[in-house]
């Protein structure tokens, strides 16, 4: 497929794939015109580095992981471990992210009771 229906399919816009290409995290096919033409296979490595993105991995580090992953097998061990990593790096953040959350929820319910008792003096 050409890069526009492509582009539609992930959500990801022509110029991003574009960019992607130079820095080697994305290599399509190209066609007998020179145009890209994309796989299956290439939509399912964009929705990894959609997923890569989405929980924080920079740049740099998914530009390692594609060339790590365009060597082959041999670099396993080293894509789990980034894996690994990137995965301890997230669940802090999720730690984190609740603990925001329940002081949140707190200041909420504080505000709420605030109002009600307010609302209540108020009537009486």
């Amino acid at each position: 497929m050409l890069i526009g229906e492509f582009s539609k399919i992930t959500g990801i816009s022509a110029d991003t794939l574009r960019y992607y290409e130079k820095e080697g995290i994305i290599k399509p096919m190209r066609n007998e015109s020179d145009r890209r033409n994309y796989s299956e296979s290439d939509i399912k490595w964009a929705e990894f580095i959609i997923r890569l993105k989405d929980t924080g991995m920079p740049i740099r580090e998914i530009k390692r992981y594609a060339r790590l992953r365009a060597k082959g097998n041999t670099t396993l061990d080293e894509r789990l471990k980034m894996l690994l990593t990137h995965q301890k790096n997230l669940n802090a953040q999720i730690v984190k992210l609740m603990e925001h959350q329940n002081k949140l929820d707190d200041k909420i319910k504080y505000y709420r009771n605030e109002i009600a008792k307010r609302d209540s003096t108020d009537q009486g």
